[in-house]
């Protein structure tokens, strides 16, 4: 977990807290929309919106915000959104998956390709840099839920496949097809969690230092902010003394 493990605590000592949370409730309330409209408006008979709602909940974002997305997704003038899925190189050669959802195919791509290469990267073909990542189910509890023992048990009585432990807290694996069988398992033993979701997880990981990192930061960011942007997901790896170094600058 070296580098993803710490990337928010960075985020969050740089001072982008107020203006990351407002991006990240609207990014929330479109999945819950998007999940909506795809399916049934109720949560239970809809596992993506089952899913989109839970992590809302776990991100704070209010009910009335949770309940308005829902709402829209059944009006007559609810967006059409396209989930598309760009993969690149970022500086280094770390390798980029950038997802997003937009009503304006043309507009997304020409954004995400410039934000590439103004910050030293190159957008490449659509599973040019995939095959480094298996999709994922993640969820995340804090340190105080338990050791590192008692939480790999109640991973592996859950079903998990895999968990990573540091005194950050505790991220447990599983299929993607598994997530909610394994997150509602995990919830009986440990409690609700900081966050579930579905994830890109790097099968290989590039080393930056200092340097590196900081580039690689400022292209995340710049992608982050784009509205059409849900995700972006790096295999960068650095040493906690690098991450240490970011958080302090």
């Amino acid at each position: 977990m070296a580098g993803h493990s710490k990337w928010a605590n960075i985020q969050h000592r740089k001072g982008r807290q107020d203006k990351l949370r407002s991006k990240l409730f609207s990014k929330l309330a479109k999945e819950i929309t998007v999940a909506a409209k795809m399916g049934d408006p109720d949560p239970e008979k809809n596992p993506r919106l089952r899913l989109a709602v839970k992590e809302a909940k776990s991100q704070s974002v209010p009910k009335d915000v949770i309940e308005r997305a829902i709402k829209k997704s059944q009006g007559g003038d609810a967006e059409n959104y396209d989930e598309i899925r760009y993969e690149g190189y970022g500086p280094n050669g770390v390798a980029v998956i950038v997802e997003t959802m937009t009503d304006n195919k043309n507009r997304t791509a020409s954004t995400v390709r410039s934000t590439f290469s103004k910050n030293g990267g190159n957008l490449g073909e659509t599973g040019s840099v995939g095959f480094m990542f298996d999709r994922k189910g993640q969820v995340s509890y804090p340190a105080s839920v338990g050791d590192a023992d008692t939480v790999m048990m109640a991973a592996i009585e859950a079903g998990a496949e895999d968990v990573e432990s540091d005194e950050d807290g505790h991220v447990i694996y599983c299929a993607d097809t598994d997530l909610h069988a394994v997150s509602t398992a995990l919830e009986a033993e440990l409690g609700e969690s900081d966050s579930t979701k579905l994830v890109w997880k790097p099968t290989t990981t590039t080393e930056l230092d200092l340097e590196g990192m900081t580039k690689l930061m400022k292209l995340i960011e710049a992608l982050e902010d784009d509205d059409d942007v849900q995700t972006v997901t790096a295999n960068f790896e650095a040493s906690d003394d690098v991450m240490e170094q970011l958080g302090a600058e």
